[in-house]
């Protein structure tokens, strides 16, 4: 039996070249955007007044709590409240931008 080289080098590449396309997909599509989750904890928060700033980090970090473990965007707020500064830190899911908790920090 004799082996056609190019049908085999030609299913290679195609083989290789669709590897490459689905990492790049996985890789992309698998994190909402920090922006987002931080979007949605704005919202939240002016809803009950106005803030004073905001932050997060843009690169997902590991987080284990409760025997969950997860890859989480972290963030804070903060605000005046008549004479009185308040902040607040967020964790979100970076997978889907969900708020997972929210605490005062003092």
């Amino acid at each position: 039996m004799k082996m056609n080289w190019g049908t085999f080098i030609l299913g290679a590449v195609a083989g290789a070249a669709g590897a490459v396309a689905t990492q790049k997909y996985v890789t992309t599509s698998t994190y909402a955007s920090a922006d987002k989750a931080l979007k949605e904890v704005k919202e939240a928060f002016k809803a009950e007044g106005p803030i004073d700033g905001s932050w997060i980090k843009m690169k997902p970090e590991p987080y284990k709590k409760a025997g969950i473990n997860k890859l989480v965007y972290k963030g804070g707020v903060s605000r005046t409240i008549g004479q009185e500064r308040e902040q607040y830190e967020f964790i979100a899911d970076s997978h889907t931008g969900t708020i997972m908790d929210v605490y005062r920090t003092y």
